[in-house]
């Protein structure tokens, strides 16, 4: 090793040493590509990982997108290997652990603003749009978390027999409809809408409540029963 090389080295011990104190301190003050950067440190231990981390986030928009990126599209970032790929992903599934734990066991209208930031943190900066249904049983409390599928980057399908189908198969009281929107606006659309008054509709024959549908996106949520939309 040259001597350039080893003042190199020497100076990125010392650059992740004090990421590593300021982490120990609560980490409040580290920028968004510092955590990047340090968890990078952690699989990639010999490499410089401050460009790899800025080339990440500005790759998928931000913290929030790499987290939710799928595993093959982080994997095509140059310098990116299984291992650093693996890094982010355990930490976003840790994260989502810790937040449906928050909305599971308990009845989900007394904690709604858990149930929201569970479902911002998986579907807030998704590529396409995805449907999924909450089950509840008669004490509101979550029995089944149901993707119903991943359409484009602009719609996704859901289908009233289906929806209704699956509740009773479940024995489900209530339901929670969610998608998202891609485009980060968590506005209904008038489709949004009517398919839900359809399902709204359909559930009141068979006893089947629908308490909301969530619309969530980068730029909030909307609720359709807040907007007297229901």
């Amino acid at each position: 090793m040259t001597e350039k090389d080893e003042r190199a080295s020497q100076d990125g011990a010392g650059h992740r040493a004090r990421l590593r104190q300021r982490l120990a301190e609560g980490g409040d003050g580290l920028l968004d590509h510092e955590l990047i950067e340090y968890l990078l440190a952690l699989a990639i231990p010999r490499r410089d990982t401050k460009p790899l981390a800025r080339l990440l986030l500005r790759e998928f928009g931000g913290i929030g997108g790499l987290m939710a990126a799928d595993w093959q599209a982080i994997a095509r970032v140059p310098g990116m290997g299984d291992t650093s790929v693996a890094a982010i992903k355990i930490v976003q599934a840790t994260a989502l652990r810790m937040l449906r734990n928050d909305v599971a066991e308990r009845p989900v209208l007394g904690s709604w603003q858990a149930l929201l930031d569970y479902l911002r943190a998986d579907m807030a900066y998704l590529h396409v749009e995805r449907v999924r249904v909450l089950h509840l049983n008669s004490r509101n409390i979550l029995i089944r978390d149901e993707n119903m599928g991943d359409g484009s980057i602009d719609q996704a399908a859901i289908y009233t027999r289906e929806v209704i189908k699956r509740a009773m198969e479940l024995g489900s009281a209530a339901l929670i409809l969610v998608h998202n929107h891609p485009s980060g606006d968590p506005s209904p659309s008038k489709q949004d809408i009517e398919i839900t008054r359809q399902i709204v509709e359909a559930g009141k024959r068979l006893g089947i409540g629908v308490h909301d549908h969530i619309i969530i996106g980068a730029q909030g949520h909307s609720s359709l029963r807040a907007q007297g939309l229901l």
